[in-house]
């Protein structure tokens, strides 16, 4: 539980780190993340020796076709969690990841034929009046959440449909989208709007740490996957979006008016109903294994 419960934690503290990067603005933010992500997740590659991995899944053209449009929609992700952040939108964001679970179940249903079940066909549907709610009150659909949960959905998507392991799907990413992302370093450095190396050492060694920061809760996730229970990380998945949520309350002292209460509100309610719904049928399907080979 310690190393999810870190990675989730981490995941949530991220508004605390882009503000830092400052004045840099999303797009060079998420370049130079791309950038020393992929220099780290080799060296990380190299020293767990899982080169073979990522080689067999550059060579297999369907996996490889997948990872491509892993590495675009995250690229998305990142630069609206980056812009969302940096702009005052943290409990926006918070709010994606709230709904992400509930929307990377509708995908499931609209992509993969899915089947729901009455009560997560009621939790989406609460969820969906929520947004309705939240765009009243925001007085725009609240488009930084939207995107976060449909492109880290798509996201979860593809590599599922890859099935790549997480350090390898990441370096394979974050390589694909690493000659764009140089290549406008490069332009900026040329044109004289990097911030790269214009605002002291410590900006720019904080630039040369995303990379790490990208790379630690990966890992403490993927530790994780392989010691806690899928039930016990599901409900870790939470904390991350709570913490953000905190912080962009408590800290960032975001507006919180009645109607956004509501709508968040909402997304709690259909959030319980999906969660326990979710571990009711899973403990009567381990019921029914457990009587069938008792028989």
């Amino acid at each position: 539980m310690l190393f999810g419960t870190a990675a989730y934690a981490l995941w949530g503290l991220f508004p605390l780190y882009w503000p830092l990067l400052e004045p840099a603005g999303a797009v060079e933010i998420l370049a130079h993340r791309i950038v020393w992500s992929s220099l780290t997740m080799t060296v990380l590659v190299l020293v767990l020796r899982r080169t073979p991995t990522v080689l067999a899944a550059v060579r297999d053209r369907r996996s490889l076709a997948l990872l491509a449009v892993a590495a675009v929609v995250i690229s998305v992700n990142w630069a609206t969690y980056i812009y969302g952040v940096n702009n005052g939108r943290v409990v926006e964001a918070a709010l994606g990841y709230f709904i992400n679970p509930l929307v990377t179940v509708m995908m499931g249903v609209l992509v993969l034929g899915e089947g729901l079940r009455r009560l997560q066909w009621i939790a989406l549907g609460i969820a969906a009046f929520a947004v309705v709610v939240l765009a009243i009150d925001y007085g725009r659909p609240p488009w930084v959440a939207l995107v976060l949960a449909f492109s880290f959905g798509t996201y979860g998507l593809a590599k599922k449909q890859a099935g790549v392991g997480p350090v390898e799907s990441l370096t394979v990413e974050t390589l694909l989208l690493a000659p764009i992302a140089m290549s406008y370093v490069a332009w900026l450095v040329l044109t004289g709007t990097s911030t790269f190396g214009g605002h002291g050492s410590g900006h720019a060694l904080l630039f040369t740490t995303t990379g790490i920061v990208t790379a630690i809760p990966l890992m403490l996730f993927g530790a994780a996957a392989i010691r806690v229970p899928l039930v016990a990380l599901g409900l870790l998945q939470y904390l991350a979006p709570v913490i953000q949520f905190a912080l962009g309350v408590l800290l960032f002292h975001e507006a919180m008016p009645t109607g956004r209460w509501i709508g968040f509100g909402l997304v709690w309610v259909a959030l319980v109903i999906f969660t326990v719904e979710t571990l009711n049928h899973r403990r009567r399907q381990l019921r029914m294994v457990a009587e069938a080979s008792a028989v």
